[in-house]
């Protein structure tokens, strides 16, 4: 029997010490940004980490998040959080900028990776009301 190679994901491409950069320089970012900020109390590394283990689970490896915390349900975890046409772009933006800052912006599958990113964020619109 021939078995097929499996095929590269996008987290295959972009590596898990692209990804601990990503999260590394994101997070600073959104603790620092007002519009955000007043969502992201507690510890930032385990929120880090949990970003970590989704991020690895998004792209096509190991179901991490899964396997820790149950199945991923974004929108349904954020929606005791008012997430606002604002927040959702604030969010982008820090994501963005620390694309840029890792070096993800210029990475084969950097595009791929943040236009998905981009319709997760406008998934986790929960209220039209603006800050």
């Amino acid at each position: 029997m021939v078995t097929k190679p499996r095929l590269q994901t996008l987290y295959d491409q972009i590596g898990a010490n692209s990804i601990d950069e990503l999260v590394k320089t994101f997070y600073p970012k959104v603790y620092a940004d007002p519009n955000l900020s007043p969502f992201f109390e507690g510890d930032i590394n385990e929120i880090m980490q949990k970003q970590r283990l989704f991020l690895t689970q998004f792209l096509g490896d190991p179901p991490l998040y899964s396997q820790e915390l149950g199945p991923p349900a974004m929108r349904h975890r954020h929606l005791p959080f008012e997430i606002t046409p604002d927040r959702a772009h604030s969010w982008l933006r820090c994501m963005k900028e620390a694309f840029e800052e890792v070096g993800l912006n210029d990475h084969p599958a950097g595009d791929i990776f943040y236009s998905r990113l981009t319709q997760v964020a406008a998934i986790m619109v929960n209220t039209e009301k603006n800050d």
